[in-house]
């Protein structure tokens, strides 16, 4: 299984929830969107364990099955479809959330978050929970 996750589920990992520690450990492929890491590093920039956190990060990116996914020129049209969709359906989402599924279904992802609004898009393939 090739899985993208929402920064809210690499969290969970780093927190030791079991459901998405088992998650990470049957992946094949674990991609976090470089919008994600940039999530990430925001929220690190503000906490009181900026140092800790980047570091814990940083050992994460460099994990054999770990790779970054960033958007490029096909990602945007990916990102225009749902768009429009997400508008036409009147159930929109953070913009940052549409980049994030853009790029699962790009490079044809599971994507694993808890947000219920990717329920909108149900041609994403998600992973529940």
């Amino acid at each position: 299984m090739r899985i993208l996750i929402d920064t809210n589920r690499y969290r969970d990992f780093c927190e030791g929830d079991p459901v998405a520690v088992d998650l990470f450990r049957r992946a094949q492929e674990i991609h976090i969107p470089a919008i994600v890491v940039a999530e990430l590093r925001a929220g690190f920039a503000v906490g009181t364990r900026s140092q800790t956190n980047e570091e814990t990060l940083n050992r994460f990116l460099h994990r054999s099955r770990v790779r970054v996914a960033a958007p490029d020129l096909a990602t945007t049209r990916h990102y225009a479809q749902l768009f429009r969709q997400l508008r036409a359906q009147g159930t929109p989402i953070p913009t940052n959330d549409i980049w994030i599924a853009a790029l699962a279904m790009q490079h044809d992802l599971m994507l694993a978050s808890r947000d219920e609004h990717f329920r909108h898009l149900p041609q994403l393939p998600r992973i529940d929970g």
